[in-house]
C-alpha cells in the first residue's frame, strides 16, 4: 500500500509541477510512513514540507494543492492535511482487512519480499577465539547475527554467513602452552601452571585426550622446561614475559612439528565444540574461515607486499607499520613486530581484502563492544586498497550480563570461571535465550535475568508471544471438540463483520508486519521485530480476553477465526526469523 500511495503522490506532484512551471528536484524520494495513531490516518507523508522551499509556498498550502491533484484510489477513504503540512491517508475498512486474505494466501511467505533481490551480503558474527567454550556473552552476538541473517533473507538478500577462526595468533600459543602444562601434570611432571594460562576443565579434557591418544609423545622434563625462565606474575615477575618465554621453550624442546600437533589438536577440539554448540543454538554458517589458512597460503604476506609496494608501510623501532593515520585512524598500526611475527591486524587486513574481493555488495562485521577502536583501522586498510569502506558496516554487541536473582555470574574465559552458552541453553532453553538476546539494540546494555527467562508469566516476553500462538491453537482445538467446521472462505468474505475496536486494532497491527520486515532489514535491527511481536501478542491477548470467538453467527465466527489464524501465522513467521519456535500448546 505504501508504494501505491507514493505513486499517487508522484502523479499529483507531476501534475502540480507541470501547472506551476517549477522544475522537479532531482532524486526526490517520496516518503510514506505509518500514521502516528488514531486521528492521524493510516499513512502520512511530509512531501509538502520538504518541497515548500522549492515551490516557494507555505507547506500547508502546498499540501492542499497536492491533495487536490491526487487521483482517486478505491482503497483510500479520505485524505486530510494536518499540522504544519502532513498529508494523511485514511484507508477504507476493506483495504485494511484485505491483509487477512493476503496472509492466508501467502502463509509462511507472508512478509517476505524481493527488496534485496540480486544483492549479496556477508555477515560475519561470533568469531570468538577458539581458546575455550562459548560463554553467555558470546551468545548475544550469535543470536543477533543469526537473526540479522534471517531478516535480510526475508527481505530478499542473498546472505553469506561466516565465522572467522582466529587460530594463528598469540592467544592460540597461550592455549597450546596451557594444554601442554596440563598434559605434563597428568604425566607426573611438577610444572606450575602459568598465571596467564587458560584454566578450566576443558583444558584438562584436551590434555587427557593427548595422553590417551599419544602417551609419552609430548613428555618433556619439568626441570628442563623451567630452567632459566623469568619469574611468573605470582612470583614477582611479569606474567606476559613469562608466558612468552614458556611458549618459546616448549617450541624448542618439542620441535615445531610436535608443537603444532598439540596446537591443532587444541584448536580443533575447541572449534568443534563451538560449532556443535552454535548448531544446537540454531546458528548456521556457510563458511568457517581459518586465519591460519590465510597465513599458510601466504595471503597475509601478499597483502602486506601490496601495501609495501604502494608505499603504505614503513619501518620504525624494528617493526613494520601501516600508515593508517593517512586514512582517518588516530595513529599508525603495527603489522609486523620486531620479532618478525605478523600481527592480528595484518591478518585482518588480508581477511577483509578477501571479503571485498569475493564481490559482496555489503559486509557486516558483528563484533564485541570492546572492538570499538578497531573499526577505523580496518576501514583505513580498505581505503588503502581503493575499496569503498562505506560498504563495511560494524555492529558492536555489548556482552550480556547474566544474573540469577540479584547475583551476577562471572564470565572470564581465562580464569575458567564462566557460564557457558551450553549451560544457559540447558537452563532456559534456546527460545528464551534467543529472544532475550535480541530484544534490544545490540549496542545497548543487557541484563539477562535467568529467573524471568524461565518463568511462565506475562512478564516473560518470549512466553507472552508464544502463548498468543498457543492460544489460537487452543481455540481451534475447542472448535474441533465441539464439532464446528471453520469455513475459511466464508470467513474471508465476511471480514467486514470485524467491526469491534479490538478487531480493528489487530487488523492494523497485521498490516504493519511486511513493512516492519523491510524496515528492520534496511536498518539491520532485529529488535524491531521482537518489539513488534510483543505488541502484536499484547493486542491479541486483549482481544482474546474481551471477546468470544466461537459464536453462533457463522459469518462472525468464521471471520474471527480467519483473523486469529492470520495472527497465528504472522507470529509464527516472525518467530522463525528470530530463530524461535512457535509451540501449539504451553
Amino acid at each position: 500500500m505504501k508504494d501505491e500511495l507514493a505513486d499517487l503522490l508522484r502523479q499529483a506532484l507531476q501534475s502540480y509541477l507541470a501547472d506551476s512551471g517549477i522544475e522537479p528536484p532531482e532524486g526526490l524520494d517520496i516518503q510514506i510512513e505509518r500514521g502516528r495513531g488514531s486521528g492521524h490516518g493510516d499513512y502520512a507523508s511530509n512531501l509538502a514540507m520538504r518541497l515548500a522551499k522549492t515551490a516557494r509556498r507555505a507547506p500547508r498550502d502546498l499540501a492542499q494543492s497536492l491533495v487536490a491533484a491526487l487521483p482517486a484510489h478505491p482503497h483510500v477513504e479520505r485524505i486530510e492535511v494536518a499540522g504544519p503540512g502532513f498529508i494523511n491517508f485514511f484507508l477504507t475498512r476493506d483495504a485494511a482487512a484485505s491483509v487477512i486474505g493476503r496472509i492466508h494466501r501467502e502463509g509462511a511467505e507472508f512478509g517476505r519480499s524481493g527488496e534485496g533481490a540480486g544483492r549479496r551480503i556477508m555477515v560475519e558474527f561470533v568469531s570468538a577465539n577458539p581458546t575455550g567454550p562459548l560463554h553467555v556473552g558470546h551468545g548475544r552476538g550469535a543470536a543477533f547475527g543469526s537473526a540479522l541473517g534471517n531478516l535480510l533473507e526475508a527481505a530478499g538478500y542473498h546472505v553469506h554467513r561466516e565465522y572467522y577462526v582466529n587460530d594463528a595468533g598469540r592467544q592460540i600459543h597461550i592455549l597450546t602452552a596451557s594444554v601442554l602444562v596440563r598434559y605434563l601434570e597428568h604425566r607426573g611432571e611438577a610444572v606450575p601452571f602459568p598465571v596467564n594460562g587458560y584454566r578450566g576443565d576443558y583444558i584438562h579434557d584436551i590434555a587427557r585426550d593427548l595422553e590417551a591418544n599419544h602417551g609419552e609423545r609430548y613428555r618433556i622434563s619439568g626441570h628442563e622446561l623451567l630452567a632459566d625462565l623469568p619469574a611468573d606474575g605470582n612470583a614477582g615477575g611479569d606474567k606476559e614475559q613469562y608466558i612468552d618465554a614458556l611458549i618459546q621453550r616448549i617450541r624448542e624442546l618439542l620441535g615445531e612439528a610436535r608443537y603444532l600437533e598439540i596446537l591443532k589438536t587444541a584448536v580443533g577440539a575447541i572449534t568443534a565444540d563451538i560449532e556443535e554448540d552454535l548448531a544446537a543454538f540454531g546458528v548456521r554458517y556457510d563458511r568457517w574461515f581459518s586465519e591460519r589458512g590465510l597465513v599458510e597460503s601466504e595471503a597475509v604476506e601478499r597483502t602486506l607486499e601490496r601495501l609495501r609496494a604502494a608505499g603504505e608501510l614503513y619501518e620504525q623501532d624494528g617493526a613494520e607499520w601501516f600508515r593508517s593515520s593517512h586514512y582517518g585512524d588516530e595513529k599508525d598500526r603495527v603489522v609486523r613486530r620486531a620479532d618478525g611475527q605478523t600481527t592480528y591486524f595484518a591478518s585482518d587486513i588480508a581477511y577483509h581484502l578477501d571479503k571485498f574481493e569475493r564481490g559482496f555488495e555489503r559486509v557486516i562485521d558483528v563484533f564485541g563492544a570492546d572492538h570499538h577502536g578497531y573499526m577505523a583501522r580496518v576501514r583505513a586498510s580498505l581505503d588503502a586498497f581503493d575499496h569503498d569502506a562505506e560498504r563495511l558496516e560494524f555492529r558492536l554487541v555489548q556482552f550480556a550480563i547474566l544474573y540469577r536473582g540479584h547475583e551476577r555470574l562471572p564470565m572470564s574465559t581465562r580464569s575458567g570461571e564462566f557460564v557457558t552458552l551450553r549451560e544457559l541453553r540447558e537452563e532456559v532453553g534456546n527460545d528464551a535465550a534467543r529472544f532475550f538476546y535480541v530484544m534490544r539494540r545490540p549496542e545497548q546494555h543487557l541484563d539477562f535475568d535467568l529467573e524471568l527467562a524461565k518463568s511462565r508469566s506475562n512478564d516473560n516476553p518470549v512466553y507472552y508471544v508464544q502463548y498468543a500462538h498457543a492460544r489460537v491453537c487452543s481455540v481451534l482445538a475447542q472448535m474441533a471438540e465441539r464439532g464446528i467446521q471453520h469455513d475459511r472462505d466464508r470467513g474471508l468474505a465476511a471480514v467486514d463483520r470485524l467491526v469491534e475496536a479490538h478487531e480493528q486494532a489487530l487488523i492494523s497491527a497485521l498490516g504493519r508486519y511486511a513493512e516492519l520486515i523491510e524496515s528492520a532489514a534496511a536498518t539491520h535491527e532485529p529488535h524491531q521485530l521482537a518489539q513488534y511481536l510483543r505488541e502484536l501478542a499484547g493486542t491479541f491477548h486483549t482481544y482474546y480476553n474481551a471477546h468470544t470467538f466461537l459464536v453462533d453467527d457463522a459469518d462472525v465466527r468464521d471471520a474471527r477465526l480467519a483473523l486469529i489464524t492470520a495472527v497465528r501465522q504472522v507470529i509464527r513467521n516472525g518467530l522463525a526469523v528470530l530463530g524461535v519456535s512457535a509451540p501449539e500448546s504451553m
